[in-house]
């Protein structure tokens, strides 16, 4: 008989878990089980999945404080609203990104960056010194160097990223982190070829935004950020 520590019976059932949760999450993000209508039985999420009760119950848990599930005794597991959902819960945004069609999603997204990425723009333009200034053209000409979609992605993110840390405000980093997160993963699904288009005319406009906040005008770095939101988001509509 094979002997199995009770640390690789821990693993083991955290594997199990961990799957069932990403199972029911996406299918409930996707609309598979709309709001208010409820979710399997135990017996039967145990069967379809092949695990036990208690996976069941870790899984369903986790589920319920990411705001996805409610349960209530001699009732069963229904679906909240998906207003109550945590958008905030890195597992919830990207069940949200690997949708087909996460058209919604990607409006409220826009809506929220509007609201603090200009600010922290206009922040940044109050307080930068020359080597924040040097990293943040130097991120500019890898959006205008990059050689792929992945590369021109990954400027973009650090851009952003770091006009967040030049805030110096902790919560519009934290926030800014996850949002970016998500639109990262949103961005690399667009077709390899379609930056280069753009390019040169995205790399310009950041410059604009670096340019304001080296020269320490807070609206006019408030006005570049949004304009370079508004018109990214027109292309990835478009």
């Amino acid at each position: 008989m094979t002997l199995v520590s009770p640390g690789a019976r821990l693993e083991r059932a955290s594997n199990h878990t961990n799957f069932v949760v990403e199972q029911i999450g996406r299918a409930i993000v996707a609309g598979e089980y709309p709001a208010e209508s409820m979710i399997p039985l135990d017996p039967d999420l145990c069967e379809m999945f092949d695990v036990s009760r208690t996976v069941v119950r870790e899984a369903k848990k986790t589920l319920a404080a990411k705001g996805l599930i409610q349960s209530k005794a001699k009732v069963g597991t229904h679906v909240r609203p998906a207003a109550e959902w945590n958008l905030f819960d890195e597992d919830v945004l990207r069940w949200h990104t690997s949708m087909k069609n996460p058209g919604r999603f990607y409006e409220e997204l826009l809506e929220i960056r509007l609201i603090f990425e200009p600010a922290a723009a206009a922040q940044a333009a109050r307080q930068a010194n020359d080597a924040d200034c040097t990293r943040l053209f130097g991120l500019c000409d890898r959006l205008a160097d990059a050689r792929t979609r992945a590369d021109f992605v990954v400027a973009d993110y650090e851009f952003h990223q770091q006009v967040l840390v030049l805030s110096d405000n902790r919560f519009l980093q934290s926030l800014g982190h996850i949002v970016q997160t998500a639109l990262y993963s949103l961005f690399l699904k667009e077709p390899e070829a379609s930056f280069l288009d753009a390019r040169a005319e995205v790399a310009g406009n950041h410059r604009l935004i670096a340019k304001a906040i080296c020269n320490g005008l807070p609206a006019e770095a408030h006005e570049a950020m949004a304009r370079v939101i508004r018109d990214g988001h027109l292309r990835a509509a478009g």
